[in-house]
Parts: C-alpha cells; structure tokens; sequence
C-alpha cells in the first residue's frame, strides 16, 4: 500500500462537499420550477435528489473532518440559466452529475491503494453518480 497524500485527499473532499451542498440548492430550485403534466414525479424525483446530495455532503464531510481538514462554508458557484422547462433541467442535472462523477473519480485516483475505506467510498459514489446519469439520460429520452 502507498501512503495516503492526506492533503491532497482532503482538499478534493472539500471540493466534493461544496458541490454536493450546491447540488442540494440547484435540486431544490429545480423541484420548485417544475411545471406541465408531469410535475409530480418530477418534483419528487428532484426532492430525492436534493436530499440525497445533502447525505452525500454530510458524508463527505464526516470523512473530511476524520481526516482532520475544516469544512468550508461555501458551495460551488451556480448558475442561474433561467431555463426551465424539464428539458433543459434534466440537461443541466445531467451536467452537474457527470461533474460529480468526475470528481469522485479524482478522489479515488488519490486515495486508490492508499485507504481501503476511502477507496470503497469512492467507488460507491462513483457507482451513485453513474447509476443518476443513466436515470436522467432515461427520462432525457422522450425529449430527443
């Protein structure tokens, strides 16, 4: 096994927390924008998300700070596209998770024969933020 670069684990894991806590602001907005036939289980589909994204975030933080890093206060910037039909709101969410999934994968470059635990984590997310792409792509479908 290599040594864990603490460092740099832990500045990708605060990158991490900011985006999932950005994820949980952009998933709320998007629930709160929904509008047309099928509101309802879009709006839920997008709740789950939220929530999901502040788990992530709360997790990612407890790591981060077992590794003895401090959480920071911010979230990643969003922008605000003012486009919200579904389309263009699965589009962005899309986006946001291939973004995450690449962020995942940074961590696990670094902590990969370092940590077991920190690599099962990231392999785990990985999988997460995989398994939403294919889940949005599906509901993309019907728009293409």
């Amino acid at each position: 096994m290599k040594d864990l670069d603490q460092e740099k684990a832990i500045d990708i894991l605060r990158i991490i927390m900011e985006f999932e806590l950005a994820g949980v602001v952009r998933y709320t907005h998007y629930a709160l924008m929904v509008t047309g036939p099928n509101r309802i289980p879009i709006v839920d589909f997008f709740k789950a998300q939220a929530t999901e994204s502040l788990l992530h975030a709360q997790q990612v933080g407890e790591i981060l700070t077992g590794l003895e890093g401090h959480p920071s206060l911010q979230i990643t910037q969003m922008e605000e596209t003012h486009k919200h039909s579904v389309r263009d709101i699965l589009t962005e969410s899309l986006t946001h998770e291939t973004n995450a999934l690449n962020m995942y994968k940074k961590l696990l470059d670094v902590v990969q024969d370092a940590s077991v635990y920190l690599e099962e984590f990231a392999r785990t997310m990985i999988g997460n933020e995989e398994l939403h792409a294919i889940e949005i792509k599906k509901m993309l479908r019907d728009f293409s």
